[in-house]
């Protein structure tokens, strides 16, 4: 196993896109590193030429303490696993496992050895004999999983590799994917512009966004301290609520309505006055018709979604419109804001609600540079 680590790493391609820009970071020894973005920001970018299947435009590649940027992917001692399987469909199970350790010229009984050793691992012993075309979407990832596994390489390189399967399917991969984590302990990088996977996967997240990172942290701290406001509106799903506000360093003010800031939250913005963006996650919402006045705002609901655990309604409110930041939420598409609430509340399209609001736990952005406020100076 090896630490990676990106040196001032940047990708500049012939038509002048910039797909990777001054990246820094070290992935430790053992650790399971998630890339996340929308597409185009630049996670399969640096995960190819960490392979070796892209050159760095300037900058360092480190697998352990050597540099690879001049190294053949064949000689960086890492293993790809892909989203299409990539599996060689006339060979069996047994074959495909095995096949990079013929190609290294493993003896015959240490090659069955880790053949058997992957299977076992991965569940696949009984279908060792089958052809690829004879497994269902989970094997087949097991199979490509497997001939990753069975070379014991320094570090894994994962480009989306749950993309093709069902949703029923994803969630049981991922959980399997985190115990073989557990067991093998190899340093990996993971690809996803799948932000569940993102969350529930890494032990560390990088989000980036038109190749720069935006922020390196646990999944936890991601959503609940994001750094700036792409951070906030691409984790979570539902996404997170934004709207412009205004604020005396008291109080918060929208459209023809007010909220008030408690003494905890008015001194982690240092008191600052003026506009801002107000950031409330679904579940900062709840239906508390006993609220003090003045901690509850009139919306209208607009769609329900019953889900058993929970109930999505979303809403607009009278005059207030939800900050887009040019990308179509679920929220804009539905009705511009959402609230996650009791899954025995049952409000109906076309309905007045009254929901209270949990400001203590809200997030708040400078609207021009669309960094977090809270804790910062004004």
């Amino acid at each position: 196993m090896a630490a990676i680590e990106f040196r001032g790493v940047t990708k500049e391609f012939a038509d002048g896109t910039v797909a990777v820009d001054d990246l820094n970071l070290r992935i430790e020894d053992g650790e399971f590193m998630i890339f996340v973005g929308p597409s185009g920001c630049g996670k399969t970018t640096a995960l190819r030429m960490l392979a070796g299947l892209e050159k760095p435009t300037a900058g360092e590649i480190l697998i352990g303490e050597t540099v690879v940027n001049e190294l053949d992917p064949v000689d960086r001692d890492i293993a790809m696993v892909f989203q299409n399987y990539a599996l060689y469909p006339h060979m069996t199970v047994r074959a495909n496992i095995g096949f990079p350790l013929e190609t290294q010229r493993v003896p015959k009984k240490e090659r069955e050895r880790r053949i058997n050793e992957a299977a076992s691992l991965l569940g696949l012993q009984e279908l060792l004999d089958r052809k690829p075309r004879a497994l269902s979407g989970g094997q087949r990832q097991r199979v490509a999983m497997g001939r990753a596994i069975v070379r014991h390489p320094r570090s894994f390189l994962m480009d989306e590799p749950l993309s093709n399967l069902d949703a029923k399917l994803r969630v049981q991969m991922r959980a399997e994917l985190v115990k073989l984590h557990q067991r093998l302990g190899v340093t990996t990088l993971y690809v996803t512009h799948d932000q569940v996977e993102a969350m529930t996967l890494g032990q560390r997240v990088a989000v980036l966004d038109h190749g720069l990172v935006q922020q390196v942290d646990s999944p936890d701290i991601l959503y609940n301290s994001p750094t700036n406001l792409f951070v906030a509106s691409f984790i979570g799903s539902p996404a997170m609520n934004l709207l412009r506000v205004r604020s005396d360093g008291r109080r918060l003010s929208f459209g023809s309505y007010t909220l008030p800031l408690v003494d905890e939250v008015a001194s982690s913005l240092r008191r600052r006055e003026g506009e801002m963006v107000l950031g409330l996650r679904p579940e900062h919402f709840s239906v508390m018709p006993s609220a003090e006045e003045g901690a509850t705002i009139p919306v209208t609901v607009e769609i329900t979604e019953q889900l058993g655990s929970e109930t999505l309604v979303y809403f607009r409110i009278e005059g207030v419109a939800a900050e887009a930041l040019g990308a179509e939420s679920e929220a804009e598409l539905r009705g511009a804001f959402v609230a996650r609430l009791d899954p025995r509340t049952h409000p109906s399209p076309g309905q007045l609600l009254d929901l209270a609001v949990d400001v203590e736990r809200a997030h708040f952005f400078d609207p021009a540079e669309g960094v977090s406020l809270r804790g910062m100076g004004s």
